[in-house]
């Protein structure tokens, strides 16, 4: 975890993702919903050599292909390597070069949500105000967005709510 790159803490530890495609597939989904409700962790998964490029391509595929990653083989042994690089990157890498011995892939935390456009937090300020309180709806809609419930609750006031 340390040499891999991605921020070593928090990491979670996923073990192996399952051998057959529709299942790793359902798997990967499972870990993007969890990231789309908050988790930001390195993710660490143990996989079988031959089929590394496999992994990488699912995960390529559910987490995006720009995520940083590493592809570690052969740890604290003679022919110990780290790969470096983005999902896509590795994952054409392990197809031309598949990696022998142990391997450990890595994927660096999900990136942080993109603030919504001003537009978008208005309407979603004003939806939320319809049921709640300032206080609730400024904390709702952070909540929601990602965003700070202090900046939340400023532009609730900017709107004269």
């Amino acid at each position: 975890l340390t040499v891999s790159g991605p921020p070593p803490q928090p990491c979670l530890f996923w073990g192996f993702l399952p051998a057959k495609e529709a299942a790793r597939a359902a798997e990967v989904a499972r870990i993007r919903a969890m990231e789309a409700a908050g988790l930001a962790a390195t993710l660490v998964f143990y996989e079988a050599p031959h089929r590394a490029a496999e992994a990488l391509a699912a995960l390529r595929d559910g987490l995006g292909a720009d995520r940083p990653a590493a592809l570690a083989r052969e740890l604290t042994k003679r022919f110990e390597e780290v790969r470096r690089g983005s999902l896509a990157e590795l994952a054409a890498g392990a197809e031309a070069d598949p990696p022998r011995g142990e391997v450990v892939l890595l994927a660096g935390p999900a990136p942080p949500p993109a603030a919504p456009p001003e537009a978008e937090l208005d309407a979603l300020l004003a939806r939320a105000l319809e049921t709640l309180s300032l206080r609730d709806a400024a904390a709702h809609v952070a909540a929601a967005t990602g965003l700070p419930r202090k900046q939340v609750y400023a532009r609730a006031l900017e709107l004269g709510r």
